[in-house]
């Protein structure tokens, strides 16, 4: 567990094979050589954190809280059920670029490239593994108290299993793909990390190629309904280049390479207005519903993946601006001026037909996410590290180094389903339906589906405050 924390908490800021300890950031890497921009404070102590890093990633962590078990009283802000972005489909990307920032500074030094990969296998796969058990199905609703999953239907992709494959990628990147030291200047930077955005582009290409180019014929897929009847459902497509929910290439792809029973069985899509006479929250089909409604999709899929990793790659370049440039000045500059591009062309691009899609990871969805990525971490950084604005934001900064652990607890569920499984006599008997019923009996939140998790939630949060407040 602890090395897989390290790999969405903070990387240390220094080569973690170098036996010395960890350096200041401020020291790390050339510098251009330049008149400072602003008034540079003290440096920071050796071995020092860097506290906007953990606060963005706990401001990242809290939203997911909020979006995941506030979403069903405001659909606004959940996840968009195809195309579009809301306030929900931030959350994930956030999460890529923060992984390939501390990378940059996790593999500032390898002296031994061999050690350094052996290292990033093991912990990519630690991460593999937490994913497959927190979110393969082996835990169950948190009303039946039961665990365990039939092999044969396991979920083989998720969050925490995303999150491997781009921090294995990229860090294979960051090892392998970079010259060697140089004055850094204007263009340097782009030279000697050129390699790795060639990777970024390839990977692009290759996306958009399967996305648009490859053909999707019809498909058939085998559901059972709640009352136990056996349906044979076909999917017609026969198409090529479609985005829709049921004849794109990521499902495709992710049907065929991962096979249907592993793939995600509630998807977003169902909240559509195909899918559901609630839109947008989850209801009965419309008598009219198209059949690939109730076809399992995963939106972390293969196709899509490839994306996320070039999302890891553009913090990772993000990163190598904190290594290589010492002036804040020069630092915000470097990070505001390609940020603001890629949000720019991705809403561009969305407005020419590539629309902002998360669960197809579209060319657009990326560039407006990693965009809106990269302005916020320069806008905390200038509020946390430029101007020490540090004590108002010390709860976001513990939940930033405790991001595993939370994401464990609350949005996995596990929390809930510890608090459920403490009950007096009967399993109906515990703390949270106990506070439901007596409390809560006539409020309107009574009527939001899954309200009992999102009280545990609740309860479980107000606990992590008040471990903040004992901290503090």
């Amino acid at each position: 567990m602890e090395t897989a924390k390290s790999v969405v908490d903070s990387a240390p800021l220094d080569d973690p094979n170098d036996g010395g300890g960890h350096r200041d950031i401020e020291a790390g890497g050339a510098a251009s050589g330049r008149a400072p921009a602003t008034t540079t404070p003290p440096p920071r102590p050796r071995g020092q954190r860097l506290a906007s890093l953990d606060v963005f990633r706990g401001i990242t962590v809290v939203l997911m809280v909020i979006v995941d078990d506030v979403g069903g009283l405001v659909p606004a802000i959940s996840h968009s059920p195809w195309d579009g972005a809301t306030l929900a489909d931030f959350v994930f990307p956030f999460f890529l670029f923060i992984v390939g920032v501390s990378l940059a500074f996790a593999f500032k030094r390898v002296p031994n490239r061999a050690l350094a990969t052996k290292k990033a296998m093991i912990r990519a796969s630690k991460l593999f593994l937490l994913g497959l058990i927190l979110q393969g199905g082996f835990f169950h609703s948190i009303h039946d108290l039961t665990y365990g999953v039939d092999v044969r239907e396991i979920r083989l992709m998720g969050v925490l299993q995303r999150i491997a494959i781009a921090y294995l990628a990229v860090a294979l990147c960051e090892i392998w793909l970079r010259g060697g030291a140089s004055d850094i200047g204007a263009y340097a930077l782009i030279r000697r990390y050129r390699h790795q955005l060639f990777v970024g582009l390839v990977l692009t290409v290759t996306y958009m190629t399967f996305l648009y180019g490859m053909y999707v014929p019809d498909w058939e897929y085998v559901i059972t309904s709640p009352d136990n009847t056996i349906k044979h459902l076909t999917v017609k497509c026969a198409v090529r280049g479609d985005t829709g929910p049921g004849c794109n290439a990521v499902g495709m792809i992710d049907r065929r390479v991962l096979r249907i029973q592993h793939l995600y069985m509630r998807p977003v899509y169902l909240r559509t207005a195909q899918c559901s006479i609630n839109t947008p929250r989850n209801g009965p089909l419309p008598p009219d519903a198209p059949t690939w409604c109730e076809a399992p999709f995963d939106p972390e899929g293969v196709l899509s993946s490839l994306m996320a990793i070039v999302t890891c790659l553009i913090g990772l370049q993000i990163g190598h601006v904190l290594v290589h440039f010492k002036e804040h000045g020069e630092r915000i500059v470097r990070w505001s001026i390609p940020s603001l591009s890629l949000l720019i062309l991705g809403f561009l691009l969305d407005l020419f037909g590539l629309h902002l899609n998360k669960s197809l990871y579209s060319l657009s969805y990326t560039c407006v996410t990693t965009g809106a990525a990269g302005l916020l971490f320069a806008g905390i950084y200038l509020l946390v590290d430029v101007y020490a604005f540090k004590k108002p934001l010390f709860p976001m900064e513990w939940v930033g180094k405790h991001a595993l652990m939370i994401f464990v607890l609350v949005a996995c569920n596990i929390a809930p389903i510890l608090v459920h499984g403490f009950h007096w006599r009967e399993p109906q008997n515990n703390l949270v339906r106990h506070v439901t019923m007596h409390v809560l009996l006539y409020h309107p939140f009574m009527h939001i589906p899954n309200h009992e998790v999102m009280l545990a939630n609740v309860l479980i949060n107000l606990l992590i405050n008040g471990a903040i407040s004992l901290d503090s």
